[in-house]
């Protein structure tokens, strides 16, 4: 299938923060000898709790990743997949700490969410712009009287209206964001900062995680940590239009949350750790999303971070509970939106999955892994 990718990239920490996060690439080519194998591993000589990664792999080769604890970020070369090697290493943009979050611009540099201004996360960080090495470009500060618990999470772009949307949860949770802010692309300057409204349970607007476009370039979706779903309209205009349109099963006491979602055609696909599953909503009418599936991949998981193939219809995903130390294979079906496993895929010890431990890999005998960002390959 020509639209397939042949590898996973796959953003690792260690448990006992003894050795270095690594990136490994796991064979997802269903057709080769290797296939669910790890075929590379790329230890980056630091351990700090391997965190994010761009949430798609760019055009070019170089994916970002970030050790947030660490406050630390590496650009790594996977223009040959079989041999990883670290091009750039970057901290601090100024006095701004701590990124977050990553996506490409329409030019190739990349926008970063910095979530602190300083080394703690007192005060609220900038949305910055990066080289494709991690230079700092150019930086505007996300502070904010309208919301003064916000710091910068995650963003998304929509390059026809000439915006950045920006969410607003503090990684530190010491701070309770409830807020998304709205850029301008051209000009990187703040424009407004919007206080998403409390649903029917008071607190669905609290800790706003992703945001994304629809397909039409134009209706943002904002989830939140604390299990809602937002639909906003107009972010080109100085009023936008922002509506609660769902509220998912929430247990965020217990510390299990609402966590990535991926778009696949008219379907939205949310983590949610409280019911242990992947809720997948038809946002056909963005204003009454309907579910469509509830797809519980493994008893006792946690799913959190999800990924599509760029041009198909597989998902990776990571998380906690019995998903610790696993990279799971999914697929969604683009006519329906109900969600399986990939048959075939790993190592047998959890059904469609690859295990992280482990005790060795190419790089050395560094024990169990435990993965977080994973992205597919480009075709």
């Amino acid at each position: 299938m020509a639209s397939a990718s042949e590898y996973i990239f796959v953003w690792s920490g260690d448990p006992d923060s003894l050795d270095s996060d690594f990136l490994s690439v796991i064979d997802v080519d269903a057709t080769s000898s290797t296939y669910g194998d790890v075929v590379a591993t790329l230890a980056v000589g630091s351990s700090g709790g391997a965190h994010h990664s761009e949430h798609v792999m760019p055009d070019g080769g170089r994916l970002f990743v970030n050790a947030f604890g660490a406050g630390s970020s590496w650009v790594v070369n996977l223009t040959d997949p079989l041999a990883p090697f670290i091009e750039a290493n970057f901290r601090n943009a100024g006095p701004y700490t701590h990124p977050h979050s990553f996506e490409r611009t329409p030019t190739g540099t990349v926008l970063a969410t910095f979530q602190y201004r300083g080394e703690s996360a007192a005060l609220p960080g900038a949305l910055v712009e990066l080289d494709s090495l991690g230079n700092m470009i150019r930086a505007s500060d996300a502070a904010d009287p309208a919301d003064p618990e916000l710091r910068p999470y995650s963003l998304t772009i929509a390059p026809e209206l000439d915006r950045v949307i920006t969410t607003t949860s503090d990684m530190s949770m010491e701070h309770v964001g409830r807020s998304f802010q709205v850029w301008s692309l051209s000009e990187l300057e703040l424009l407004r900062t919007v206080l998403l409204p409390p649903g029917p349970h008071g607190d669905e607007h609290l800790n706003p995680a992703e945001p994304r476009f629809l397909e039409d370039g134009r209706t943002l979706i904002v989830t939140t940590f604390n299990c809602g779903m937002y639909v906003v309209r107009g972010v080109e205009t100085d009023a936008p239009d922002v509506r609660h349109v769902y509220t998912l099963p929430q247990n965020v006491a217990e510390g299990e949350e609402c966590g990535l979602p991926v778009q696949s055609g008219r379907f939205w696909v949310q983590t949610v750790e409280n019911t242990e599953s992947l809720v997948v909503f038809d946002l056909s009418d963005p204003d009454h999303p309907v579910v469509v599936d509830d797809f519980r991949p493994i008893d006792g998981g946690r799913p959190h971070w999800i990924s599509k193939e760029p041009f198909g219809n597989r998902i990776v995903l990571t998380g906690g509970g019995t998903l610790t130390g696993q990279v799971m294979l999914l697929q969604i079906d683009p006519t329906t939106g109900a969600l399986s496993l990939v048959a075939g895929f790993g190592d047998g010890s959890i059904p469609a999955a690859a295990s992280m431990n482990r005790a060795t890999w190419p790089h050395g005998a560094t024990g169990p892994a435990i993965p977080h960002g994973a992205v597919f390959s480009r075709p």
